[in-house]
This record gives structure tokens, sequence and C-alpha cells, in this order.
């Protein structure tokens, strides 16, 4: 209640106010009570955003707010943040260096590269429609075709649409499995695996100077094995350029 103090707003009025404000946020009568230092890392955040939540801002402005906390209570927050933005309807400004956190939080992304904007756009279209190579790397994981792969690619289908010049593709845009005949074909050897729970990410080594990372939706017992010989298939469209 620190803000509304210094605002001079009279005691019962703070009272109602911050009240009002754990609720939403969750925080207990009895950690209301203790010393900041008595709080756990996640509790601490809920404080820190009360305070910024009781004097009631047009814009709410978060600084890396989740980063000092552990993997699973970052997404909790990160719902909960979520939620609380929507309900309370206030035009949040987060500023993050974790693309999942942008991706999942926002209504529309700003990129920055070296203090400039690379692009806005909303999460799908920062995703799937990267303007620019830099917004293309920096988010989410994706694949660099070298221009030597990409050379090798059209020598083998000249009439493949792709520029003799680098490509990205994400992981999940390769298949295991043939869709149709203007597929670009990448044979190789899986030299890694790892499995997450919901995907399996398989590393494939496709020539002597391109490795390939694929992710796929876990099939129970059809994981494949390191040392296994595959086809890689990626339709040309899903392959961008600039």
């Amino acid at each position: 209640a620190f803000g509304l103090k210094v605002k001079k707003v009279a005691p019962d009025v703070i009272k109602a106010k911050v009240a009002a404000v754990a609720a939403k946020i969750k925080i207990s009568d009895q950690q209301l009570q203790r010393n900041v230092s008595e709080l756990s890392g996640g509790q601490q955040q809920r404080v820190a955003l009360a305070r910024a939540l009781v004097l009631e801002p047009k814009i709410l402005c978060l600084d890396e707010p989740l980063s000092n906390l552990d993997a699973k209570l970052r997404v909790d927050l990160r719902k909960e943040l979520k939620r609380l933005q929507k309900d309370l309807g206030i035009t949040t400004l987060y500023v993050t260096h974790d693309q999942e956190e942008a991706l999942t939080l926002s209504d529309r992304i700003a990129v920055f590269n070296n203090g400039f904007i690379e692009q806005v756009g909303t999460p799908p279209e920062i995703y799937h429609q990267s303007k620019t190579e830099f917004v293309c790397d920096f988010i989410g994981d994706i694949n660099v075709l070298s221009e030597e792969t990409v050379h090798e690619i059209l020598e083998s289908n000249p009439n493949i649409p792709l520029e003799d010049k680098k490509g990205y593709i994400r992981l999940e845009k390769i298949r295991f499995r043939r869709e149709t005949e203007d597929d670009i074909v990448l044979k190789g050897t899986i030299i890694d695996t790892e499995f997450s729970g919901v995907t399996v990410r398989y590393t494939v080594q496709v020539s002597d100077h391109q490795v390939v990372n694929v992710t796929r939706i876990d099939s129970q017992f059809a994981i494949k094995s390191v040392g296994e010989n595959v086809e890689l298939y990626i339709t040309p469209s899903d392959v961008v350029q600039y």
C-alpha cells in the first residue's frame, strides 16, 4: 500500500483496496502480514504485482517479472498474469527475452533488435509470417538450411520453387512421411533423440555439412532410434527465404 500512502489516501480506503487486489491475486491475509523476506519467490512476485495494481494504473509496465522463478512456477504465474490482464482490462507493456512468454501472453508483439523494431504483429504473425531474417531466427526453434544444402536440393529437383540461397524451416514442419510428389526429400541418420513427454525431438544428420532437427508428437512406442536411417519430407512453401 506504499503508493496509496504516498498519495495520502484515507486508511479505510487503503485497507479496502489492498484487500480487493490481494483477493484477485490470491494473496492470503497471512501472507499480507509477513515481511517480504519471509515470502517465496512466487509470493514476492505476486506482492510486487499487487503494489502496482492497487494504484489502478491505466498502463501496467512489467520488465522481466518472471525471470528469477523456476520453470513450473513461471508457467503458473504466466497463466495468472494473463487471467488478471483480461479480467482487469489494463493495457500491459511486458518486456521479456523469453520467447515462449511473449508468444503465450501477448495480443501483439514488438520484436526489437539493437534498439530498432524489426516487426510488430500478433503471435501467429510473428511466428509464421516473420518479415525479417532476424525475427525468423530469433522467435522459436528453427532449422537453417545452408546455401549448400539448398543448392543440392535444387540440383536434384530444379522445379522446386526455391532460390539458390539459405532457407529456414520450422522443426514441426518436417515430416517422416511423404504427402505430395512435390515434397523436398532429405535422407539422413538420427544422431540424437530428446523425449519431453508430449513431443520427441530428433536430430538428423542429412549430410556432412547439414544437421536438421525435427519435432514430432510422441506416438507412444513408435519413437525412432539413434542410428536409424530416415527420409525427411518438407513442403517447399514451408521453407522461408530472405
